[in-house]
């Protein structure tokens, strides 16, 4: 073979093996670029923070089924490999995840997203225990656990969740950030609307249907009182007795929902001049919608009630303090 013909194919080769090993950083990145961080969500709130924030870059697992509610969930022997295998996982903390001390979890992939406000957490004493259909007995008893429904809470859940995305993939920083600042500017806007329509019911009582809504009640200065019932489940006569007993004491024109109630139910409230209101937890992924319309649409449906022309005429006067006279 030609010496010289020989030489050159030595230089090509020798050529395109520096060429390989000075390019070779760059094509780490690309690939990293091209393959998703996947996360996987504890509850349906984070799971939207995630797909908001990662965009196309993350594939989120939210494995609690549609009809079950995270908070009693337990995950199967597949979603604990699915966990132990993913980039990520988000947790709500205040302790949402009652599963999570009975499994193996590298502590470098967990992200408790609630952790920066530990010590603002609130605590529900003799909770009443009972059941939700089929689903066995439970007490809500212990650290009230639907933190992101105090809207400001969630801003930092989500700049929680942020930073743990970065810190995985560091590639995707510009990414996160960018989209971080329009999902904190949407929850600064559900924070203020909420606020706008506290500030409506001018410390009115207002009944819930589940003792799920304290930070909200706490964040948004609302006067709220709690019983244990359920959308689809006709009360007891001595629930109705004892609700009856309470608005005495507590007089309420409105009955936050965690689902619509059913027609029976609808009726017996009217029949107490109570309006029922749906304000949805969202902390299982909703029928329709996401987590943002779904808020919305609660807000939305607060102020419709307040402002309805019945429960304008039937409001006590109030002095300049906003107390009723």
């Amino acid at each position: 073979m030609n010496p010289r013909l020989l030489s050159m194919r030595t230089l090509t080769r020798a050529g395109m093996v520096i060429t390989a090993l000075v390019t070779w950083p760059g094509m780490t990145a690309q690939a990293g670029e091209g393959h998703p961080m996947t996360i996987v969500a504890a509850n349906y709130p984070l799971a939207y923070f995630a797909e908001r924030l990662g965009g196309e870059w993350v594939r989120v697992s939210l494995p609690v089924p549609a009809d079950e509610d995270p908070a009693y969930w337990q995950p199967d022997s597949k979603t604990i490999q699915a966990m132990q295998q993913a980039d990520l996982v988000a947790l709500n903390g205040a302790d949402y995840e009652q599963w999570l001390n009975l499994i193996s979890l590298p502590r470098r992939k967990r992200v408790d997203t609630s952790a920066a406000f530990r010590s603002r957490y609130l605590v529900i004493k003799e909770a009443v225990t009972h059941s939700h259909g089929g689903s066995g007995t439970h007490s809500h008893d212990g650290t009230a656990s639907t933190t992101w429904l105090d809207f400001s809470q969630a801003i930092q859940q989500s700049t929680a969740l942020a930073a743990a995305m970065i810190r995985q993939r560091p590639d995707l920083q510009r990414t996160i950030e960018q989209n971080q600042t329009f999902l904190t500017a949407d929850l600064l806007a559900l924070d203020a609307a909420m606020q706008r329509v506290a500030d409506q019911l001018h410390g009115q009582t207002v009944m819930a249907s589940h003792p799920v809504y304290q930070y909200l009640a706490r964040r948004y200065g609302l006067n709220l009182e709690s019983v244990h019932w359920e959308p689809q489940e006709m009360p007891a006569a001595t629930e109705w007795t004892a609700l009856r007993e309470r608005l005495s004491r507590h007089p309420a024109q409105l009955m936050v929902w965690e689902d619509t109630p059913s027609n029976g139910i609808r009726q017996a409230l009217t029949g107490l001049n109570l309006k029922p209101v749906d304000f949805l937890p969202c902390a299982n992924r909703p029928r329709h919608g996401n987590f943002l319309s779904v808020m919305r649409a609660n807000i939305a449906n607060l102020e419709a009630t307040i402002t309805s022309p019945q429960n304008t005429q039937t409001q006590k006067p109030r002095n300049s303090k906003g107390r009723s006279q």
